[in-house]
């Protein structure tokens, strides 16, 4: 059985649970304190991060390399385009995500006020630039629930967390995140810190 070692409140982690849930299999949840971190951890990753995916001798982490891993291993409902062209564009929306938005999720939570504010306009003006995408579909990538979907979801929840506010023009971007939040297996995927992180 596949084991997650997942951060409470970890974005990255946050992704790797919706995916295992999204696919409806059998797994098994470590829950992990950030402050506290297990010391096996440590052992099995010696990078002492999460997400981390254990099974058999298979041992990975980055969150989406897990992701595409699952995805593979499993792949009903597919969550990576099975075309190359279009599964070669979700992999630059996903790197672009880890680039121009959760890059800048460590200076929101590194506790300097400074670079905290110049993170949240960084991520506000960023999310404002893909807006129109949903005006016109679903989600990100037209009509089908995807990867993409499933990156950006855990920092669409935790925008009120992080003080982030959006501009008026963001409506169909907020309407998008309501969208998957009403997803089961989104639901399903929470801790309940994450849960306590929107009113």
């Amino acid at each position: 059985m596949m084991t997650l070692y997942s951060g409470t409140t970890d974005p990255y982690s946050h992704r790797c649970r919706i995916v295992l849930f999204e696919k409806g299999m059998d797994f098994q949840v470590i829950d992990v304190d950030l402050a506290n971190k297990p010391e096996d951890l440590a052992v099995i990753n010696p990078h002492n991060t999460v997400p981390v995916l254990v099974e058999r001798d298979l041992v990975l982490q980055q969150a989406n390399i897990i992701n595409e891993y699952i995805d593979e291993r499993f792949p009903h409902p597919q969550l990576m385009p099975a075309d190359p062209v279009m599964r070669a564009r979700a992999r630059l929306f996903l790197h672009n995500f880890e680039q121009e938005l959760f890059a800048h999720i460590p200076d929101i939570e590194s506790g300097n006020q400074k670079a905290a504010d110049k993170a949240r306009v960084a991520i506000r003006d960023n999310l404002t630039q893909i807006v129109p995408l949903f005006s016109r579909q679903e989600y990100i990538l037209g009509d089908e629930f995807s990867m993409l979907d499933v990156a950006i979801a855990p920092l669409l929840w935790r925008l009120g967390h992080y003080g982030i506010e959006l501009p008026k023009q963001a409506a169909p971007l907020l309407k998008y995140a309501e969208r998957i939040f009403s997803r089961p297996a989104y639901i399903e995927a929470m801790t309940p810190s994450e849960k306590a992180m929107r009113k």
